[in-house]
């Protein structure tokens, strides 16, 4: 397997696919899928949502950080934040545009955001999103909503929160990680 330092244009893509085969089986903090099966129903939200390529990617890609960052998988489920938003937008944001990184670095601040602005969204939440919101920081006070807001992938952040929600369905079917494999590889930074 190719080693988080030896990353580079060239190999990316085949590095993500490898994550993908290697981590994707593990459970999801307790979700009804796999981590691969959710960042594949993602994307496939994302597709059915006629979402830009980039942001069909972004969703692909979101969870990416808990198979690459510092922390254990279970980081969250026993008390710790993992950071995985951090993790997983540094490492793409070398190899793709910011419509491809920011998203996924902003996933979970979209997350705290929501459960600021709109009233009903917490009550989507699974009970995992739950208590990783609270490991995150909660809802956002005034000042984190005007610093998210300002920022111009703000708005594809929230698209791509909504697709990481409705991408815990037990049995649903999806197209595989290696059918976005044209994409991985266009996307790419030159």
């Amino acid at each position: 397997m190719i080693s988080k330092n030896e990353v580079t244009r060239d190999n990316i893509v085949e590095y993500l696919l490898e994550v993908f085969a290697v981590r994707g089986p593990e459970s999801y903090l307790g979700e009804p899928v796999s981590m691969a099966d959710h960042m594949e129903q993602s994307a496939a939200c994302a597709v059915e949502d006629d979402a830009p390529d980039s942001l069909v990617i972004a969703a692909l890609l979101h969870d990416i950080g808990h198979f690459i960052g510092d922390f254990p998988l279970d980081a969250l489920e026993n008390g710790t934040d993992n950071l995985h938003e951090d993790a997983g937008g540094a490492i793409l944001q070398m190899f793709y545009p910011p419509e491809v990184s920011e998203p996924v670095r902003l996933h979970v601040a979209a997350k705290r955001y929501l459960c600021t602005v709109d009233e009903t969204y917490y009550d989507r939440l699974s009970p995992a999103s739950i208590n990783s919101l609270n490991l995150q920081g909660g809802k956002m006070s005034a000042t984190e909503v005007s610093e998210f807001e300002a920022n111009p992938h703000h708005k594809d952040a929230v698209r791509l929160r909504y697709y990481d929600d409705d991408g815990k369905v037990a049995d649903r079917t999806i197209h595989k990680v290696a059918h976005y494999r044209p994409l991985l590889e266009a996307l790419r930074l030159q």
